[in-house]
């Protein structure tokens, strides 16, 4: 159906605006939709009234209007829509010249009409019958004090729906791994549902800023919270990355304190929300309207509530998609972790898979790696189609260290691999955690786990303990120095020689401490470059 959505009053806008998108349901205009009925679990997103309009909005993009569907809205109030319009002829990704001329065309009428309600709204019978439509749309979400400067404010979003169904339908893959990194992490499993808004689940997704994955972490960031050197840059593997993106999180929760203002920082940043929060307190819905920044602009103030929207139509598909969302399978391969370095044609003869098979598993590799031409470092994880081969698993773990850069790797079998030459191990400190014992040596908990003959549920570590780790995942130039006179015990500080590769997200974690007192202890700031052999003074809580 086409139909130019101008409509005589609010109620009839929502009626014919489900007409539009071919739904026998009323598009819902409130953040009413929390999770499926029968979960009575608290829900740790808060849902303030105050963003229910502009929650309702993001839902509509995401659940109701198409790609050839234009909204015409209030920049800074998403919840005042003032027209959705039909765009003309075949509709792809981008704007034909035509379309965007169209958009244009219908923008500028619709502001020319706001300048006019601005300069007459206070006196109703000088007011049109359209003029009238538009007052009752910004009173009814902002009220009248809202009139000023409305045509200034003016913004279109296009409909994302077939967008966001191809975005459910790629998560079937992800859904059941990432939710276990967050439930493994402590966090809640609906932060799985993020890269709905990040990336669509695209994993060739890139931001204008640089941000890249199904996580889209930023350059920067990635060197925080992830492993990126020559060989691998792990912002590109989607499950490595959701492991970055649960580090971050945390994070930035026990930072902030809020879920809010935590997933708002994974836009604008923790030391930006801390401000926020300075300037507004901690009600969210209030920072959203008061917080003053340059940085702080549209995407920033929705992103919390696109969350909320995307998570309302993830989890309630049947409400939004006609007929339901069929996922895709879950990724049907094996992870296996490296405890030497390795070539990409070593791995692929010893389990018998093209080079162009391993590449397409892993695309954290660089070209140079994937090509077999250089070593996959120690502690990086390698995925393999199929399932497990206990067999095969023994051989990687006991593969020789890669001499040269082979493009063909030299035939192998079990009897040609020595076994690993060496076995170390970690004494379990005071304040120690499992996933920083981890983290400190570049491995998986769940190899960690695996290695030590623990239960994956397992995550608790004694004082005392003896745990299995691979000594060189981080190809270590220096070891962790802990002075005999500067025991936990007696009060002084610890001294941790970095190691190559480190990064200050894993060294705080091995200490159980946060990154902001790790860098504030040795002066240091989040864009402050570390390097091998540097020393860390590490601060007791």
């Amino acid at each position: 159906m086409t139909m130019n959505l101008r409509y005589t009053s609010f109620c009839t806008w929502l009626f014919l605006c489900c007409s539009v998108v071919g739904s026998a349901q009323s598009a819902p205009t409130t953040g009413s939709i929390v999770r499926p009925l029968g979960d009575s679990t608290p829900d740790p997103f808060p849902r303030p009234n105050a963003l229910a309009e502009q929650v309702g909005f993001w839902r509509s993009v995401y659940g109701y209007w198409s790609l050839g569907q234009v909204a015409l809205h209030d920049m800074d109030y998403p919840g005042i829509v003032y027209e959705v319009i039909d765009l003309p002829g075949e509709v792809s990704e981008g704007y034909t010249a035509a379309q965007k001329k169209f958009v244009d065309e219908h923008r500028t009428a619709l502001q020319i009409q706001l300048q006019s309600l601005a300069q007459r709204y206070k006196t109703p019978s000088l007011l049109s019958d359209a003029e009238r439509e538009l007052l009752f749309r910004i009173q009814s979400v902002a009220g009248e004090e809202a009139v000023a400067g409305a045509a200034e404010r003016l913004r279109s979003q296009r409909g994302l729906r077939e967008r966001f169904r191809r975005g459910l339908e790629i998560s079937g893959r992800y859904d059941g791994t990432f939710r276990r990194i967050f439930s493994d992490a402590g966090l809640p499993t609906d932060l799985a549902l993020l890269p709905h808004v990040e990336s669509s689940f695209q994993t060739s997704a890139r931001s204008s800023a640089g941000a890249v994955g199904v996580w889209q972490f930023t350059r920067g960031a990635g060197r925080l919270f992830l492993k990126m050197n020559s060989a691998i840059d792990e912002r590109l593997d989607p499950v490595a990355s959701a492991r970055g993106a649960a580090r971050y999180l945390g994070h930035a929760y026990d930072t902030l304190g809020n879920w809010a203002f935590a997933v708002t920082s994974y836009n604008h940043g923790i030391e930006g929300m801390l401000r926020a929060k300075k300037q507004s307190g901690d009600d969210f819905a209030q920072a959203v309207r008061e917080y003053q920044s340059r940085s702080f602009g549209f995407a920033s103030k929705n992103f919390y509530t696109e969350f909320l929207a995307a998570r309302d139509v993830a989890n309630n598909p049947h409400d939004f998609f006609v007929g339901g969302v069929q996922l895709d399978p879950p990724l049907d391969t094996q992870k296996l972790v490296l405890d030497r370095k390795m070539s990409a044609g070593q791995l692929a003869k010893l389990h018998e898979v093209s080079l162009k098979q391993m590449a397409e598993l892993n695309p954290a590799w660089s070209r140079r790696a994937a090509r077999g031409e250089l070593p996959l470092p120690a502690g990086v994880e390698v995925w393999l189609p199929g399932k497990p081969q206990p067999e095969k698993l023994n051989l990687v773990v006991a593969a020789p260290v890669a001499q040269a850069a082979p493009t063909a790797a030299p035939q192998m079998d079990a009897a040609s691999v020595p076994p690993a030459t060496s076995r170390n191990y970690h004494v379990v400190r005071r304040h120690d955690t499992l996933f920083g014992i981890a983290a400190r040596y570049g491995m998986d908990v769940a190899a960690l786990q695996a290695l030590n003959n623990r239960a994956p549920d397992n995550n608790v570590v004694r004082i005392g303990d003896k745990l299995l780790v691979v000594e060189d995942a981080r190809d270590a130039t220096a070891p962790v120095i802990v002075p005999e006179a500067a025991t936990v015990e007696d009060g002084a500080d610890i001294i941790h020689v970095v190691r190559k590769g480190e990064t200050p997200i894993e060294i705080a974690s091995s200490y159980g401490i946060t990154v902001a007192k790790l860098l504030a202890s040795n002066d240091l700031t989040k864009r402050s470059i570390i390097r091998p052999g540097q020393r860390f003074r590490i601060p007791r809580e």
